[in-house]
């Protein structure tokens, strides 16, 4: 093996914490390989959290232009030009992809090499070049962050549909005329949504008996609400059971389980967001010996180690919480722990998420029905957004503020914030649960006036009896 081919640690994946990881060890002096399959940056610059978020402010555009006369402004038709959407989207993302792309390229240490990687040994990678040819490459250490996919469930006749996944769809360049999404989740409320507001009519298809099934049933049906409101047909205890093509239409036969019934949904397109499947399928992990679930994903210990010694898995891949930021943390532990000989863990994490609908929601910590279920004395305060200032100035009243208590402390053990700038909001709470502020300061604390922070003064005025 030549010496060019001998590294001290590899990583696999160059999405939000490989990126970032294989920079520091570089830089630690750490002779470092990273590989990646397509493009730098991950699930986040390229299908994700970049490309979404930015189509989720197109529609939100659309949703305030539609909305005009109720501030008393006149905007006249709406029209929307998907592909300058798309371009838009495109251009954010070649930006940011561009912008990691340098960052490794300008790291002394490190080698980026596009290609494909399967493991052939607990130290060795077979690494299938991009542009042809291959090499093997040996690790002292091997990071696996190689992500996960869109999942494809098994119903029958789907694999025989041009159906749609949460990449694909964000490439359209006209507004489909129905839009059937199946999964009841973050991926299909986010895209349910924006497509409604960009013309679509759009029917949602969830399996549960609600939406967001880790959420509080209040929540998610305040989730659900929001979405009817603005025009989403939403089912629910309905299962898709089978999919057919007939002519320019797609057809999918539901059973809704409530009604003991079946029924027959046609639409323009079809969007699968049922969730997603970890990339370890190509990685031939077996080779290293490495443990995954009965899913395929990575089993790693809190300090994020597989079960073999010298292979630690970050990110999507090793299931949890599938959030950039996550990954993110995940680097900041194997950095904590490597490089800086500390001793960080994923033990007692906070996990804050923000679900980009209009309103957003923002989620921190424990559940009203997860703290109960741990046997937690527990105060719930609630507030509606028709109560908030800010909201009522800007006519933006919908959802509602939600926060678990701990009885005895004051601490603040969760909360779901569902509203304006929700992800906002949740952050604040999180860095009061962070510094072990109890509700009482946030109740007596001075906010400026008129922000929506202030809301929290009356937010913990207002506990359930």
């Amino acid at each position: 093996m030549n010496a060019s081919d001998q590294f001290q640690a590899i990583v696999i994946g160059s999405g939000q914490g490989g990126n970032p990881l294989c920079m520091a060890l570089a830089r630690a002096g750490i002779r470092t390989a990273i590989i990646e399959r397509k493009h730098v940056g991950g699930t986040c610059v390229n299908e994700g959290c970049t490309p979404t978020k930015t189509m989720v402010a197109s529609a939100r555009v659309a949703y305030l232009a539609g909305r005009g006369a109720d501030y008393g402004v006149h905007t006249g038709n709406i029209r929307i030009n998907m592909e300058r959407v798309r371009k838009r989207k495109r251009d954010i993302v070649d930006a940011f992809r561009a912008r990691n792309e340098e960052g490794l390229g300008h790291t002394a240490n490190l080698e980026l090499i596009f290609g494909e990687a399967s493991f052939t040994g607990a130290k060795s990678v077979l690494v299938r070049l991009r542009d042809g040819g291959q090499r093997v490459l040996t690790g002292e250490r091997i990071f696996i962050n190689a992500g996960a996919r869109p999942a494809v469930p098994a119903i029958e006749g789907l694999k025989d549909v041009p159906f749609l996944d949460s990449t694909s769809i964000m490439e359209l360049g006209a507004v489909p005329e129905h839009l059937m999404v199946l999964g009841g989740g973050y991926v299909g409320l986010e895209f349910g949504q924006m497509f409604r507001r960009f013309g679509s009519r759009v029917t949602i298809v969830q399996s549960g008996g609600q939406l967001l099934w880790g959420e509080d049933a209040d929540v998610a049906g305040g989730v659900a609400a929001i979405l009817k409101q603005d025009g989403v047909e939403v089912l629910l205890s309905t299962k898709a059971i089978g999919v057919v093509k007939e002519g320019a239409k797609i057809r999918v036969t539901v059973r809704m389980e409530m009604d003991d019934e079946t029924r027959v949904l046609d639409g323009s397109h079809l969007l699968v967001a049922t969730g997603r499947v970890p990339n370890t399928d190509t990685l031939n992990v077996s080779a290293a010996g490495v443990a995954v679930d009965k899913r395929g994903f990575i089993q790693v210990n809190s300090k994020l180690e597989t079960n073999v010694a010298g292979i630690y898995a970050l990110g999507d891949i090793k299931g949890g919480p599938a959030f950039t930021h996550i990954s993110y943390d995940d680097f900041r532990i194997l950095r904590t722990n490597l490089i800086d000989k500390g001793s960080a863990s994923t033990e007692g994490r906070l996990v804050p998420y923000t679900l980009y609908i209009d309103p957003q929601l923002g989620r921190i910590g424990l559940t009203e029905n997860e703290a109960r279920a741990q046997n937690k004395k527990v105060r719930v305060a609630r507030m509606p957004m028709s109560s908030v200032a800010r909201a009522l100035e800007t006519d933006e009243t919908r959802g509602f503020m939600k926060a678990i208590v701990d009885a005895e402390s004051g601490q603040i053990l969760g909360a779901a914030v569902l509203g304006l700038e929700g992800g906002e909001i949740m952050s604040m709470l999180e860095v009061a649960m962070l510094g072990k502020v109890p509700c009482s300061v946030l109740h007596n604390a001075t906010f400026a006036h008129p922000t929506l922070a202030e809301s929290l003064n009356n937010l913990f005025l207002n506990f359930d009896s």
